[in-house]
């Protein structure tokens, strides 16, 4: 019968752990997984909001949940503003500028961000 992996030194972690805030005025983010093409991240936030005049340029394709918490994300090209609560998620194309307006400022904003080189729409 299999007993699954035992191995001792296997690290578990939960996306939802909160992060003490005393310790962290900075906006945590964490590298979960990386590989070729793809970056995973979870990021905990406290009331922050992205820098006056910064704008994300990223140039891979970005999807990105709210585990925890709510966030507006402001999109430069339509100066659209999309609240996101938990269970949210949106696809952000490369080099689409957005920034991060607002997140809740009395509870953290777990956020699971995946960055990956989309596909063309002709391959399969």
């Amino acid at each position: 019968m299999n007993q699954g992996d035992t191995t001792p030194n296997r690290d578990v972690a939960n996306l939802l752990e909160q992060v003490d805030s005393a310790e962290n005025s900075k906006e945590l983010i964490e590298v979960l997984a990386c590989g070729e093409n793809i970056r995973v991240e979870r990021i905990v936030s406290l009331g922050h909001c992205s820098e006056t005049g910064f704008w994300y340029d990223e140039p891979q394709a970005e999807w990105v949940t709210v585990l925890s918490g709510e966030a507006r994300i402001r999109f430069l090209s339509e100066d659209k503003v999309i609240h996101m609560r938990q269970g949210d998620h949106i696809t952000i194309a490369p080099h689409e500028k957005h920034r991060v307006e607002w997140t809740t400022p009395n509870d953290q904003t777990v956020w699971l961000a995946i960055y990956f080189s989309p596909t063309s729409s002709t391959e399969s």
